[in-house]
């Protein structure tokens, strides 16, 4: 089995032919940094050259699925990196390049020509809900959340899943709010496949996988390819580029840089706090001003 340092994929034991793909950072609730979104690429690549193998669980570690981008790297601290800019002025492009190769790193879930399926207990949220959302199904538990919280700020799914898995109507009520939603209604808004009871979840996603797996791994392929020529044929690979654009705007306009600059003072979960409690979040003149106040204040 291949070894790599933010997740584990193994064959399971009793059901040779379901990879298990196991989100593995629970100190930090799986969060993604540098290495995840290669890795779990690379791990998607193992599992369809390996024939035994006919369909893919992503799980994840620890109390939950994945928390997002690790904000004690991106967030808090500070960096000098691609999709952080404050050094320089900001190259939309070089942002873009990084982040649209963390997007293709993730869609390796949804390229895959063998089947993916999330199961997804605690919270896939943010760029956890990128990689829960990238897979073809989805089974949760009823008490788990999943949602795209920094579309209050800081952030813009770049995945773009939100439209193609529930329609514009219900994507702009969660694009608009920031709310995150429970398994129950993410199974009755047809965003998951089913929701059953936390002590449940793994029985029922290994269920789901065991039937997927009867079936030829040829007509797996085939059946997935239509369905996913459909989403491209709606548009989806250009969503995802105006999405990652949109989502490096997001860091580095005054609003973005306020949320930064606060997390770097206060620290990322008074950041975090502020941004889902509902406060209105400053913006414009007011943003830009908090902002430098923060900087002037941290350099003493």
């Amino acid at each position: 089995m291949p070894i790599f340092s933010t997740l584990r994929i193994t064959q399971d034991e009793q059901h040779p032919r379901i990879a298990r793909l196991l989100l593995d950072r629970p100190e930090r609730l799986n969060a993604i940094n540098e290495e995840m979104p290669r890795e779990i690429r690379a791990a998607v690549d193992w599992a369809n050259a390996n024939d035994e193998v006919h369909v893919i669980v992503v799980e994840g570690a620890g109390k939950g699925f994945c928390g997002g981008y690790d904000l004690s790297i991106f967030g808090q601290g500070d960096v000098d990196h691609p999709c952080q800019q404050e050094r320089s002025p900001w190259d939309p492009m070089v942002d873009y390049a990084y982040m649209k190769r963390n997007t293709e790193d993730f869609m390796a879930l949804w390229r895959s020509p063998k089947p993916t399926i999330a199961k997804v207990h605690g919270h896939a949220v943010a760029g956890g809900s990128d990689i829960a959302l990238c897979c073809d199904l989805l089974v949760m538990a009823e008490d788990a959340r999943i949602g795209y919280m920094p579309t209050r700020v800081w952030g813009c799914p770049t995945t773009a899943m939100w439209t193609f898995r529930l329609g514009p109507t219900r994507a702009k009520q969660l694009m608009f709010t920031g709310d995150t939603i429970d398994g129950r209604t993410a199974a009755a808004w047809g965003l998951a496949n089913e929701a059953v009871a936390a002590e449940a979840l793994d029985a029922a996603t290994l269920a789901l996988a065991q039937r997927i797996a009867g079936v030829p791994r040829s007509h797996l392929a085939m059946h997935k390819l239509v369905v996913n020529q459909v989403l491209l044929t709606m548009g989806l690979e250009q969503a995802q580029s105006m999405a990652t654009v949109f989502d490096g705007i997001t860091r580095h306009n005054p609003e973005g840089l306020w949320f930064r600059r606060y997390a770097q003072a206060e620290g990322f979960k008074a950041a975090v706090q502020w941004r889902d409690s509902g406060r209105p979040v400053p913006e414009g003149d007011e943003a830009r001003a908090l902002a430098e106040q923060l900087r002037r204040d941290r350099q003493g």
